[in-house]
């Protein structure tokens, strides 16, 4: 046995191995010391090799799931080890013949698809990568899909925006060439993805067998009919397709047709800005808290995941937009009706995932339960929606629920039991009445009782012996028995009944009837289950026809739930529909940062302060581009969710959502970058100024005229004058070569000055109040100028010693009175506006010996030794 293990294990080296052993998977030697700390289960031993205990540790098959579960979280591919062969079979080759076994399964992240394993709203995405020849040069291909439901997708990215447009996918598991690993980007994203990333032979990815071979899958002999794939993409998509076939051994996943999304029909949102705003987590890590938990008022899981891809990947074309826009209002003006509809789907079970369990043959049947659910409720749903005067996006997911066919719901409702178990081997799932060799298999497997009381009856009635009795035991089975002194009274006088055996005290005997009632009574039970997981494979058969058509249902019931989700949300909320066109324009009333807000209103605190914003392009501006806030005001005077709300409403709006704002016209927004608070990144070896100027170059780098952008305190991390001098390079930079609409918060009050000379610039303030010493903070955005960062006052309310509060008071007041203070607010003046863009290079100045021996020096690596004789050598220049 453990040399099947070991010959299974070496083909598997970088998975663990769940061997299958009776009720139990086994796993052995490294794997068991593994799974044994991952999973805090016991570590035993069993046998020896090579002298040395083998480690052991086991899970039982019937709770599988949950341990697989855990150590996919940690980032472990898991190699599932089947028995193939009856053990009596293997028996019969000898009594030390071993159970044929082979892998059957491969488990990783990105491919699992049990529903303990995923989270119902949640989409489960692998994510292949490809770039021709692994050439430097070219575009890469990304290629995606969710094999619980089957959704497949392709699209194409440039080098820079690679780690964007993966992370946005929030993946599982990403797969790419091995002969990439060394290019910068993926470099780059591997380190972030770190165990969800893959490398793979390249073969997997060859370009030209690539069209091949997603024929062959999809058993067609062109693709032309789905869209113009580039080759890298085709590529990506068979890399993807190999990879499943790979782990998925001989079950063929139901995929999708592939559908191409086009470069730049989505808003680009760059990693550091979906942490940064909360999308679908928490800064934390936690759902619960961000902007998808705030919305979701979904009652479906495909619903739910539905609203989590729109909101990660914004539209940019306000024709799609409006459209989306349209049916969400439909269902605004229509509450009763959009009542009734989430009352009907609520609760719907998942069709999309239980379409792939069956065709992966993984399925129980509350699949089929599901389907049948799936399709009760798409006759209710269109009763309820037809004949009114739908949207076109919503008359066309009620076309097709319309389209689904009748006798399958028909013949699921015949078929199927009322309480259905998770398993199929638990049988009872099939109805009564619609197998009557089931019926009558499973009438005598569980009436069996009835029938031996029947027969006793009918031999004690035959015989005239009152005392016989029907018994069982593992060695006889069934058999009579009487008293020893009428034994040979039953034997002389009657036909039929046979000796089995004499005791003590009775005889024992048998006969053909009993015998033919015996067996049928054994095998019964085995016949039921027979006949049941027959009917299932049946019904699965004919669900799986109909892939299609039901998976087309599923996405129409979850682009309606959407809808009236959102509608919900924003007649609860008091949302209103957002103007999106194809302009410059940024222009919020009332706007409010739809978390906050909740929050406030779930703690029943202080109503939210709404706030107005326009970024729109001023009028008689030289040059055409977005106006730039530059917002002033104390810390905790609300600049951050001021800015965070404005681009929350942006991408709200543009993923066809009502948005928190009394009014609302956005042109376009292509880009999303924001900058708002602090961060480090410890294991790229980056400081918090570091990250900054990273986020922030890559900013000035790639925004454009129809980017917004909202920076939060550039420059903060360094010296005064150093972080006045970039934030003031960063807004002349954004005006200028930008472009942009953008919200630009600092604390640095001189940059107020550019408002007399960047003609799309002005100056905005977060407004406050002093009273009787205190300061309240009035959350309110006005035009103007802060007075003050009131900081002092700050640190008096988070708790710091009054001694040095009032410390800190005197210190700035001299600081205040000081020449350096006086003349500060002049020094702006003094700064020559867009100087850089023409003023030639300078020659090089000749540098002191100390200086050109110090720039040399690298701190970071010098020992305490190192830096004494650097100390040294400095002192001997100096004298020079």
């Amino acid at each position: 046995m453990m040399a099947q293990y070991l010959e299974i294990k070496a083909q598997n080296t970088d998975c663990l191995l769940f061997y299958r052993m009776g009720d139990f998977y086994e796993l052995f030697f490294d794997d068991a010391i593994i799974a044994s700390a991952a999973l805090g289960i016991t570590l035993t031993k069993r046998g020896k090799h090579q002298g040395d205990d083998i480690p052991m540790a086991g899970v039982p098959v019937v709770s599988s799931d949950d341990y697989l579960q855990r150590l996919i979280a940690h980032g472990f591919r898991v190699a599932v080890c089947e028995q193939t062969e009856d053990p009596a079979e293997a028996r019969k080759r000898g009594s030390k013949s071993v159970v044929a076994r082979q892998v059957v399964r491969l488990v990783t992240p990105g491919t699992i698809t049990e529903e303990t394993l995923l989270e119902p709203g949640r989409p489960n995405f692998l994510v292949s990568i490809a770039r021709l020849g692994g050439s430097a040069t070219g575009d890469y291909a990304l290629a995606w899909t969710d094999l619980s439901t089957g959704l497949f997708r392709l699209t194409s990215t440039q080098p820079d925006l690679l780690a964007t447009d993966v992370l946005a996918l929030e993946p599982s598991e990403v797969i790419y060439p091995d002969n990439l690993a060394r290019e910068p980007e993926m470099v780059a994203l591997v380190r972030r993805l770190q165990r969800a990333a893959r490398a793979e032979p390249a073969v997997l990815f060859d370009g030209a067998t690539a069209q091949e071979r997603i024929c062959r899958f999809f058993d067609v002999s062109t693709l032309a009919g789905y869209g113009d794939f580039s080759r890298a993409e085709l590529a990506a998509a068979a890399a993807l397709i190999s990879y499943l076939g790979k782990t998925q051994f001989a079950a063929r996943p139901a995929l999708d047709y592939p559908r191409k999304v086009s470069a730049g029909s989505v808003m680009m949102i760059d990693p550091a800005t979906r942490a940064s705003l909360e999308l679908t987590r928490t800064l934390s890590g936690k759902t619960q808290g961000s902007l998808l938990a705030t919305i979701d008022r979904t009652v479906t899981a495909a619903g739910c995941r539905v609203l989590a891809s729109r909101l990660a990947q914004p539209l940019t074309d306000s024709e799609e937009i409006a459209q989306r826009l349209a049916c969400v209002e439909f269902f605004v003006e229509e509450p009763v009706l959009a009542d009734a509809f989430r009352l009907t789907i609520k609760g719907t079970s998942d069709i999309e995932r239980a379409i792939s369990r069956l065709s992966l043959d993984r399925a129980g049947p509350r699949d089929l339960g599901a389907v049948m659910s799936g399709l009760e409720r798409a006759r209710q749903t269109v009763e309820i929606l037809a004949g009114h005067d739908l949207p076109a996006e919503l008359a066309g997911a009620v076309q097709h629920l319309q389209k689904l066919p009748v006798e399958l719901l028909q013949k699921l409702d015949t078929m199927l039991a009322e309480e259905l178990p998770l398993q199929k081997r638990d049988g009872g799932f099939i109805a009564s009445g619609a197998i009557p060799a089931l019926d009558e298999a499973r009438g005598l497997r569980d009436e069996s009782r009835r029938y031996i009381a029947g027969l006793q009856q009918h031999y004690a009635d035959e015989t005239g012996l009152k005392s016989l009795k029907i018994k069982h035991n593992n060695v006889l089975g069934f058999f009579i028995e009487v008293p020893e002194s009428q034994g040979p009274t039953l034997l002389s006088s009657y036909s039929g009944y046979i000796h089995r055996q004499t005791m003590a005290n009775a005889m024992r005997f048998s006969t053909v009837e009993l015998g033919d009632l015996e067996s049928r009574i054994v095998e019964a039970g085995a016949t039921a289950l027979r006949l049941e997981l027959e009917a299932f494979d049946h019904l699965r058969d004919v669900v799986l026809q109909e892939t299609a058509a039901l998976r087309r249902a599923a996405e129409s019931f979850a682009i309606l739930d959407v809808s009236a989700a959102l509608a919900e949300l924003a007649r609860a909320n008091g949302w209103v529909r957002p103007e999106v066109d194809d302009s410059l324009s940024f222009c919020i009333e009332n706007g409010r940062h739809p978390v906050v807000e909740a929050a406030l209103k779930a703690s029943g605190g202080d109503a939210f302060v709404a706030n107005d914003c326009d970024l729109s392009p001023p009028v008689g501006a030289e040059v055409q581009g977005g106006a730039i806030w530059l917002l002033t005001g104390p810390n905790m005077g609300g600049k951050s969710t001021f800015l965070r709300q404005n681009a929350l409403i942006a991408v709200l709006a543009q993923m066809g959502s009502f948005v928190p704002a009394g009014r609302a016209r956005i042109g376009v927004v292509d880009r999303l970058f924001s900058r708002v608070g602090a961060s480090d990144d410890l294991a790229e070896g980056r400081s918090t100024f570091m990250v900054e100027m990273v986020e922030t170059a890559a900013i000035l780098n790639q925004a454009g005229p129809r980017t917004l952008v909202i920076l939060d305190e550039i420059g903060r991390g360094t010296s005064t004058y150093d972080g006045l001098s970039i934030a003031f390079a960063a807004v002349e930079h954004l005006h200028n070569a930008n472009r942009c609409r953008a919200l630009f918060a600092t604390h640095f009050h001189e940059l107020t000055a550019l408002s007399s000379r960047l003609s799309r610039l002005s100056n905005a303030t977060m407004r406050v109040k002093e009273w009787e010493g205190e300061v309240i903070f009035l959350h309110e955005v006005k035009a103007g100028v802060a007075d003050r960062s009131y900081g002092i006052q700050v640190a008096r309310l988070a708790g710091l010693p009054a001694a040095v509060v009032e410390r800190a008071r005197h210190v700035l007041s001299e600081l205040e009175k000081s020449e350096q203070g006086e003349k500060r607010a002049a020094i702006i003046d003094d700064l020559p506006l867009f100087s850089m863009l023409s003023r030639p290079v300078p020659e090089e100045k000749k540098i002191s010996p100390v200086l050109e021996a110090l720039s040399a020096f690298d701190p970071d690596q010098m020992s305490p030794r190192d830096a004494l004789e650097a100390v040294y050598e400095l002192k001997r220049l100096s004298k020079l």
